[in-house]
């Protein structure tokens, strides 16, 4: 079988194969023992936005679980706003940078979600460079 190629250029994802790098990239993120550590009191739901493709989903943290859910939240706690989807995919380099996107919400969730980003963005890193789901199939 053959082994699918990493994502180069994340401008040449369709919509779709986008949400399914972000949606596997957040299965990974919700694996994170550590993650599940710093977000066991956690309750909320955020809204995740990339404005030029006009995307949206939504990501709820309820007591140490991550779930993702494609339609986005009517009245989310949190929304994080990327301007551009290469903003958004070049959090693939695994750093927490504040600035790379839009903040509206609670000053007091952001250390919660810096844990959260930070391993979104080391899974979100090693679903581009190996595009493939748990059982082998390719994402893209």
């Amino acid at each position: 079988m053959n082994q699918p190629e990493a994502v180069a250029n994340s401008s040449q994802l369709s919509k779709r194969a986008a949400r399914r790098l972000i949606q596997r990239a957040l299965v990974l993120t919700g694996r994170d023992r550590h993650v599940r550590e710093h977000i066991r009191e956690a309750r909320l739901t955020m809204l995740w936005v990339l404005e030029d493709w006009g995307f949206a989903w939504t990501v709820h943290l309820d007591r140490g679980k991550i779930e993702f859910d494609r339609r986005p939240a009517k009245k989310p706690d949190v929304t994080l706003t990327w301007r551009t989807a290469p903003e958004f995919f070049e959090t693939e380099k695994e750093n927490w940078r504040a600035e790379s996107f839009e903040y509206s919400g609670p000053q007091e969730l952001m250390r919660t979600l810096e844990r959260l980003y930070h391993s979104f963005s080391v899974s979100l890193g090693g679903v581009l460079r190996n595009p493939v789901d748990e059982n082998g199939d390719p994402l893209v």
